[in-house]
């Protein structure tokens, strides 16, 4: 699958090429195992919410080398960790968490949320007429939140910060990933039997007096959790400012039509897309998909950031439109996997950019757009820093 992008915001050419048939044989890397790839929106929705296409961890193949979770061990994953689980098993693990964050908890929170933002945005002026936006916004803010929610200690933030970023970064030796990937999840596991001593009012306490759950399965829940709870948004921070920026008039429309706010947030997903590695499946049992015979034990890579820019499901695709109606894009996935931390992303999201373009009307980016960092070679695509002024 094509990495290399020409421009900051943009798939790669090569594989927006691709687009003219959104279903093809695809070469995988690095043991050169054939699958296929998928780039059409239609085609990915379907792939991603039919049951015979699975992700069970034993079957799954990646276009790059997985980091293990267990360097001594041939499990990629740990237990609890159900992103790499499938019916009925996935059902029973994410089915702990999914109650605590539906749309009404989040919107709940908002107060809460509003005011961590706030104090980020007072650390930026803080800081006088400039400042790193992703050091001193971008991060913290999702980093709080989920720590607050889960019940991590905000003071462990360093730690978590390191070992996630190596995790997600393809370019340091799979070696090295996999023994972040270790190090975060012996992290998590030494919180539960603490949280189930002296509980507090978080999840994490919440699935260590779940007598359903081992101590390893409550560790696995509440590392996606604060994997995908800090890394997803704080990218979407960096990148969607950088964004804004980029696009003087559609910056100048939202800021003249806050109510577009809701809208926007859903545009910069679909746009951005973010998470752009694919999302890996196998086929369980010999399925059709538009003519093409997919076998059982065939390999398939979803490619969301081109089905997000697919022409025949979102009109002038390549364009960034705050007014777009771009609901039912995949940013967050489709299907029993679609990411369970969706809404809570989406009210720091509305909240955080609102307030953030409200605070500083002379936003401005302190650097030529070339000179920002891009972070190409990560899981997660964002920007590593964003240097500001107002």
């Amino acid at each position: 699958m094509p990495y290399l992008r020409e421009t900051r915001h943009d798939p790669p050419a090569a594989l927006l090429a691709l687009q003219d048939r959104p279903l093809r044989r695809m070469k995988y890397y690095p043991d050169g195992a054939e699958g296929w790839l998928v780039t059409g929106y239609a085609e990915s929705r379907r792939i991603l919410s039919d049951p015979r296409f699975v992700t069970g961890e034993r079957f799954v193949r990646s276009p790059t080398e997985l980091p293990h979770f267990f360097v001594s061990s041939s499990e990629h994953v740990p237990p609890g960790f159900f992103f790499f689980t499938d019916p009925p098993d996935h059902t029973r693990l994410r089915r702990k968490i999914t109650g605590a964050l539906t749309l009404k908890r989040m919107k709940d929170l908002g107060p809460r949320i509003t005011d961590i933002v706030d104090d980020s945005i007072a650390a930026l002026r803080d800081a006088g007429s400039g400042a790193d936006l992703m050091r001193e916004f971008g991060l913290p803010v999702p980093s709080l939140v989920i720590c607050e929610m889960l019940g991590v200690p905000y003071a462990d933030r360093d730690r978590f910060q390191r070992t996630s970023n190596d995790i997600f970064d393809q370019v340091l030796p799979v070696e090295r990933r996999s023994e972040a990937a270790a190090e975060l999840f012996a992290y998590v596991r030494e919180l539960v039997p603490a949280k189930r001593t002296d509980p507090g009012a978080d999840m994490l306490s919440a699935l260590a007096a779940d007598d359903d759950l081992t101590d390893d399965e409550a560790a696995g829940i509440g590392m996606i959790l604060l994997l995908g709870g800090h890394e997803t948004t704080a990218n979407m921070f960096g990148l969607g400012t950088l964004a804004l920026l980029e696009h003087p008039d559609q910056l100048a429309r939202l800021r003249a039509e806050p109510e577009l706010m809701e809208g926007a947030v859903e545009e910069l997903l679909r746009y951005l897309t973010v998470a752009h590695a694919g999302m890996m499946r196998i086929v369980k049992e010999d399925a059709e998909i538009d003519g093409r015979l997919l076998r059982a034990g065939e390999y398939i890579t979803v490619a969301p950031h081109a089905a997000n820019r697919d022409p025949a499901r979102f009109d002038r695709p390549n364009e960034f439109d705050v007014g777009r109606d771009a609901q039912g894009h995949i940013a967050f996935g489709h299907g029993v996997h679609q990411c369970v931390g969706q809404q809570l992303a989406r009210v720091e999201m509305r909240i955080g950019f609102a307030r953030l373009l409200a605070a500083f009307p002379g936003l401005r980016l302190a650097v030529p757009p070339e000179e920002i960092p891009l972070r190409t070679g990560m899981f997660i695509y964002g920007v590593d820093s964003l240097p500001v002024a107002w």
